[in-house]
């Protein structure tokens, strides 16, 4: 509900991993109307998996990883540090002033790119990816929109914020100032 109420009235958000998927399941709902959208994390069986678990990516050394549900969990993280390639004009790139950044990752869903121009024909614009991996969303007419796939958090420090969190902070001051 409140990643909606931030939605419809242009409050600043950042959606960190968990966040960025859920900003994600209630675009689907509201606005693509596929209201039984869903991450297969609650919900194996739903109809529209929006989030689903990473069953191919290529992991920080390089190397092609394999996943399925029968896979042990503690084996699917992908893990550790990665390239995401940022779209120009994107507050994304704007945060980081840079084509290529690297951030780290700790999660096993992935936002499912069957659904890529669905999200992107209504205006949720994919702004970060990684080796055809969806690393970062925005909405395009919102004024501060921003889910991100990885963590930031891991490498912010109070002297060295990171780019996006110091880019959220700032829209957040500014939206309140008028």
């Amino acid at each position: 509900l409140s990643i909606q109420y931030a939605r419809e009235n242009n409050i600043p958000f950042l959606g960190i991993c968990l966040g960025m998927q859920l900003s994600m399941v209630e675009f689907a709902r509201n606005v693509l109307g596929l209201k039984e959208a869903n991450s297969v994390e609650f919900n194996e069986n739903t109809p529209d998996p929006i989030i689903y678990l990473i069953d191919e990516f290529i992991d920080a050394s390089g190397s092609r990883q394999v996943r399925t549900t029968t896979s042990p969990m503690g084996g699917t993280l992908r893990l550790g540090e990665y390239e995401c390639e940022t779209k120009e004009d994107s507050n994304l790139r704007k945060a980081y002033d840079s084509s290529v950044i690297y951030e780290r990752h700790r999660h096993r869903y992935e936002a499912n790119p069957a659904y890529r121009e669905q999200f992107e024909s209504k205006g949720m614009e994919i702004t970060g990816e990684s080796h055809g991996l969806i690393e970062a969303v925005e909405v395009k007419d919102h004024p501060w929109f921003l889910g991100v796939q990885f963590h930031p958090e891991f490498t912010s420090r109070l002297q060295n914020p990171n780019p996006a969190i110091l880019a959220f902070v700032k829209a957040a001051a500014a939206s309140q100032n008028g």
